[in-house]
């Protein structure tokens, strides 16, 4: 997993909870597991849970009525799949309660410069959260591009109309970094959410990300990042 690096941060945001996706992805997670990261979320105020799709209407279930939404994966971990299973996948999901879905971008075809696939697999996606009053992030899997190849993935997610841009699936061989989240920012503006997500393990990491340009964090750390001392000055 990619590492965080030292970097000072600005002001410690108010409400620090709601900036992270509390995310629980494993192949061997149980419905026991997916019922307590509910609660947590619902305790910590977390922004939403991050659960795969076979587990997103016990989620929604669990969650009720209220301010944590459900968040699923399409595509996920490769982005490989065909675009009409993603747009699909996408549906299924939000039928079964997701209001935010992340998916991967077709990560082959970028590297092969073939950018109509890429951006009609992004756009199908997009269009199916869009009709459904869904969010849509874009994961580029950025460890696996060069930085011309990041920019491009993040101009074509933001001309498909998505709502944010993900750095990493944490299934890939780097998760975030403030490099990344930076170039990112400054690729789409600031008036399109940039989600960091791999390897963000502490309050610090995700501070830093956050002051980098991050509106979102992907963690399955969040108690811990939210339960650590804020730190003096």
């Amino acid at each position: 997993m990619a590492v965080i690096e030292s970097a000072p941060s600005g002001p410690e945001p108010d409400d620090l909870a709601g900036f992270i996706d509390h995310t629980l992805l494993r192949p061997d997670a149980t419905a026991s597991d997916i019922d307590r990261i509910c609660d947590e979320a619902l305790r910590y105020g977390f922004a939403s849970v991050c659960v795969n799709p076979v587990w997103v209407r016990r989620a929604a279930e669990r969650l009720g009525v209220g301010n944590v939404a459900v968040c699923s994966v399409v595509g996920f971990p490769l982005g490989a799949h065909v675009p009409d299973i993603k747009a699909g996948e996408a549906a299924r999901a939000i039928e079964d309660g997701a209001t935010e879905v992340d998916m991967v971008m077709n990560i082959g075809a970028l590297k092969a410069g073939d950018e109509t696939l890429v951006a009609g697999d992004i756009a199908g996606v997009v269009e199916v959260c869009r009709s459904a009053g869904a969010k849509c992030k874009v994961i580029i899997e950025a460890a696996l591009l060069d930085d011309g190849e990041k920019v491009l993935a993040c101009r074509l997610a933001q001309r498909a109309g998505a709502d944010y841009v993900k750095t990493s699936t944490g299934f890939g061989p780097g998760g975030a970094t403030l490099y990344d989240v930076v170039l990112m920012r400054e690729t789409v503006g600031p008036g399109m959410g940039v989600k960091a997500s791999g390897g963000i393990r502490t309050r610090s990491d995700a501070l830093a990300m956050i002051s980098a340009g991050a509106t979102r964090i992907g963690a399955s750390a969040g108690i811990d990042i939210v339960s650590a001392p804020q730190e003096a000055g």
